[in-house]
């Protein structure tokens, strides 16, 4: 029978063993007692960028509402439609559109960053980011579900080519991001229509 005092040493010898173990592996040292990959690497890329918000506004969320043909069935359908990614009642995973959200005048100085955060219009930019790599527009499930780009999408394929004009669209947006050290509402970004106007400029896709 083991004494309470050898019980209590043998317990504190095996506690202070894992506190080093775990020392080690956070701290990177010894001989990786744990067998620890190496620390993963994120390759470089857009990563931690905003997408424009006044091109997501006027160029993309259009293609959200439109009325797009049925591939291999018949009629039209909408990405925003009851069932696919509608926000009240839709099945389709991480997007979610607010289909009555009103565009904002972006060059209003009224419309403050903080003004455009709480509308519905930005929660609708804000959930299609969250479909994307910036920078990554082939590796984006915003644009590679509807072409069907190695992944499944419920909806079927939406667009036939990379050169469908709505496709050539999200694409311009994805790998157009704002510049590092700005954010989503840069006057930079203002380039991306011709001419450079957000409330009068045609949408570029190149």
């Amino acid at each position: 029978m083991i004494s309470p005092a050898r019980r209590r040493n043998v317990f504190k010898a095996g506690a202070a063993g894992l506190v080093a173990a775990g020392l080690l592996v956070a701290c990177g040292g010894g001989n990786n007692p744990l067998d620890n990959p190496d620390d993963v690497q994120n390759p470089p890329g857009g990563t931690g960028r905003k997408l424009a918000y006044a091109y997501f506004q006027r160029c993309i969320f259009p293609i959200l509402l439109a009325q797009l043909p049925v591939h291999g069935g018949s009629g039209t359908a909408t990405c925003a439609g009851s069932g696919c990614h509608d926000d009240s009642n839709g099945t389709g995973g991480a997007l979610r559109v607010i289909r009555d959200a009103a565009p904002l005048d972006v060059t209003d100085p009224a419309n403050t960053p903080d003004v455009i955060r709480a509308s519905a219009m930005y929660k609708n930019y804000y959930s299609a980011q969250g479909v994307t790599i910036p920078g990554e527009a082939s590796q984006s499930r915003l644009l590679a579900k509807p072409l069907l780009l190695n992944m499944l999408h419920g909806g079927g394929q939406i667009f036939d080519s990379a050169e469908d004009p709505n496709a050539k669209l999200i694409q311009f947006w994805i790998e157009h991001p704002a510049p590092r050290d700005q954010d989503e509402f840069s006057t930079a970004t203002y380039g991306m229509f011709t001419p450079p106007d957000p409330n009068t400029g045609a949408c570029r896709t190149q």
